[in-house]
């Protein structure tokens, strides 16, 4: 992944600010935002391939890096959601096991927005 301009990282930082500032609550188990979001995107969600899901308390994380590495050996490809984050945001969205990049993900976020 190449380090990005302060520029950029700060395009970013401000992107996800502007995202956190849309709904401040720590926990919402509802779906009706994303619900709303996809519907404006014209639900994309409907063209995507097969998926697990890996929900509960405990253990997600090592479920999903045994998923995934067992599907990588298969030569599959492999795009994982995982939330919260540690670090950094990116952290959180793989695709083709490789994690986003800042710009591609200050594109997505500015795209999505732009639907809003």
């Amino acid at each position: 992944m190449s380090t990005p301009s302060s520029a950029a990282a700060q395009d970013l930082e401000q992107a996800l600010a502007a995202l956190t500032a849309l709904h401040p609550k720590k926990i919402d188990l509802g779906l009706g935002r994303v619900l709303d979001v996809l519907a404006k995107l014209g639900n994309p969600q409907h063209l995507l391939p097969p998926a697990v899901h890996v929900a509960g308390t405990n253990g997600k994380g090592s479920t999903i890096a045994m998923l995934r590495a067992m599907a990588e050996a298969d030569e599959l490809k492999v795009h994982v959601y995982t939330s919260p984050h540690l670090v950094r945001f990116n952290e959180r969205i793989v695709v083709a096991s490789q994690e986003i990049d800042d710009a591609t993900l200050l594109d997505v976020i500015t795209r999505v927005r732009s639907r809003q």
